[in-house]
């Protein structure tokens, strides 16, 4: 089936939430008690993020579709006056079949249009395996902050924009 790329509307918050929750209790479990990642205040804590981002002028959210079911979520925005990749989820069960790779094409074309130089973004240092796949993609450590506590911080260097 194919995969659509669009932007996120309120109408889909439940399902991001969920796809979010999933997705992070792959590489947080056995790492952070399940109340940290899974539990009804972190939901909430969730929710609350995820529709402050959706609509919000600072911030892009972006839904990836396959067959009408949500796939992927990808979200970025400014922060600190540079662009940060905020969010990056694909649902277990559609790894490898291209929704990152293709989540992630629309940020950096967007960035691209925009006149961006230059992203951030802060993944779990136990998660390997979105460390290889923003590896792939061409991000490295960031020189200034290599580290934020359990996370590292990461950028891409998208040329003159």
């Amino acid at each position: 089936m194919p995969l659509l790329i669009r932007t996120a509307t309120a109408a889909d918050l439940d399902a991001i939430v969920r796809l979010h929750t999933e997705a992070r209790a792959t590489y947080y479990r056995g790492h952070l008690a399940p109340d940290a990642y899974a539990g009804p205040e972190e939901a909430g804590r969730s929710a609350a993020g995820w529709a402050r981002a959706v609509g919000a002028d600072h911030a892009t959210v972006l839904c990836a579709e396959r067959g009408g079911a949500l796939v992927g979520v990808a979200g970025h925005a400014v922060r600190d006056g540079g662009t940060t990749l905020t969010q990056l989820h694909v649902d277990p069960s559609q790894w490898r079949t291209g929704v990152g790779t293709a989540l992630h094409t629309a940020c950096t074309d967007a960035w691209r249009r925009a006149g961006v130089r230059t992203a951030r973004l802060e993944v779990f240092a136990p998660n390997t395996r979105a460390r290889a796949f923003y590896a792939h993609h061409g991000w490295t450590a960031d020189p200034d902050t290599p580290r934020d506590g359990t996370h590292l911080v990461l950028r891409l260097l998208l040329g003159d924009g």
